[in-house]
């Protein structure tokens, strides 16, 4: 194995040889939003070896303004050049973690956050595997103004009217050339809706993937002159876009513990107490799934939107999925979440998600049978019997759930979580205060 300093000297001279430039120093906040630092290369030494100071009191769910000093650790498994910022003074990208003065990892930088659930897993000689489904919207710009304006008037799968095709395929080769392997790309069902699938892989590898992606999108969507969002519900009365999770657990060795073949389903006792503890713990962790006022605007009850706590195989319409066991590909047994949403912050969720998973596989839970019928059909006294609760019905009741939740702040730690439940609560508050267009429209001339 490399020792830190050979790493480092392969990254500087792979880093000469592309005749970068400039590095941006990659991290997120709290919620998720992408934050960079750009350095010089003359610089990429120190930082490699010492780090990159910055003010973390700016930071969305960071420090105080007395505790303000924090530094920026490059990964250099994340260095690769931006596709389109290549040229003889080319630019880099490395995420970065984040750390303290004395040395220690922040506990509310969110990737290291992920990290210690992960740890977690390894204690229990296992590895988390995720592979998100990120859903967009494409849209057109008038006269420089953003709104909610379709690309194309093409639907699922639609070859005749998918006007997007080749700002995808554009996409798709720029991300490609950030290492992540594109399995699939099409267009979606709803006008200017699309998806673009990546390779699964263990969940910080698949978090940093997700985080590139969100903004390639971006950047080559500008570059044909439209913008790329990842809101769960820009449009009224059309479908949303999700982030469905497909999960796994492997054992050091590589073998996928999810799969037993002797069990009618093809799932072993590890698998069934996973699904059972995050169907239990799922209203605790909405908050982080499904993060926005708009996010609660798509789970809606009797539409196609996974909103009951329920499980099953061929059954779309649960919250979790196990895709249907195919011989010889016993690798590939897997759960399917559909609930989380393109908002959340990928690092925070997989981390709840996996939190959620080892409590129940700790505890030996074991999960209600499955539901195979259409539960968007299910009248309350139906729900009842088949002891399915729901998702709730808004941030403000997720928040609540949330606050009340152990498992959530022991996953997050405690400055992470009060940080995120006081912004959330404040982000309900600014909603639930605002005068809307429909309010307008609807007791104006009335009333």
């Amino acid at each position: 194995m490399e020792s830190l300093g050979e790493t480092q000297e392969k990254i500087l001279e792979l880093a000469k040889k592309d005749k970068v430039r400039f590095v941006d120093l990659q991290f997120t906040d709290l919620f998720g939003t992408i934050k960079s630092l750009t350095i010089g290369l003359e610089h990429l030494r120190e930082s490699l070896e010492k780090g990159t100071w910055f003010d973390g009191s700016s930071i969305e769910g960071f420090t105080r303004i007395a505790e303000s000093d924090m530094y920026l650790m490059p990964d250099p498994s994340t260095y690769t050049l931006i596709p389109w910022k290549i040229s003889d003074n080319s630019t880099a990208r490395m995420i970065c973690d984040v750390y303290m003065p004395d040395g220690k990892p922040f506990d509310g930088d969110p990737r290291n956050i992920l990290k210690r659930a992960m740890y977690e897993a390894k204690k229990e000689g296992l590895v988390y595997n995720t592979g998100p489904e990120l859903e967009f919207f494409l849209f057109r710009k008038e006269n420089s103004k953003i709104e909610p304006l379709p690309h194309d008037s093409g639907s699922y799968f639609d070859l005749s009217m998918d006007q997007a095709y080749d700002v995808r395929r554009d996409m798709v080769l720029a991300v490609e050339k950030f290492g992540i392997l594109v399995e699939v790309s099409h267009h979606e069902v709803a006008a200017g809706q699309h998806e673009i699938d990546f390779r699964y892989g263990d969940a910080l590898h698949t978090a940093d993937n997700a985080i590139t992606l969100k903004f390639t999108f971006k950047a080559i969507a500008q570059k044909h002159g439209l913008y790329a969002t990842f809101m769960p519900k820009p449009i009224f009365g059309v479908n949303g876009s999700g982030m469905h999770v497909h999960q796994s657990l492997f054992d050091l060795d590589g073998n996928n513990v999810f799969f037993d073949d002797d069990d009618k389903y093809k799932l072993s006792k590890k698998a069934y107490g996973f699904i059972a503890g995050q169907l239990k713990h799922i209203r605790q962790i909405s908050a982080i799934l499904s993060p926005t006022v708009n996010s609660y605007k798509r789970l809606i009850p009797g539409h196609e939107a996974p909103v009951y706590a329920c499980w099953g195989q061929k059954n779309r319409s649960a919250l979790i999925r196990v895709p249907r066991y195919s011989p010889g590909r016993e690798q590939a047994t897997r759960a399917e979440l559909r609930c989380p949403d393109p908002s959340c912050n990928p690092y925070l969720a997989f981390a709840v998600m996996l939190r959620a998973g080892l409590d129940g596989i700790k505890k030996g839970i074991v999960p209600s049978d499955p539901v195979e019928e259409d539960v968007y059909k299910f009248d309350d006294s139906k729900l009842k019997k088949f002891y399915i609760d729901m998702l709730p019905g808004s941030l403000r009741e997720a928040l609540d759930e949330f606050e009340q939740s152990e498992l959530v702040r022991d996953a997050l730690g405690n400055h992470a979580f009060e940080q995120y439940l006081r912004n959330k609560r404040a982000e309900w508050d600014g909603f639930r205060t605002a005068v809307t267009d429909w309010e307008i429209s609807k007791y104006l001339e009335l009333l």
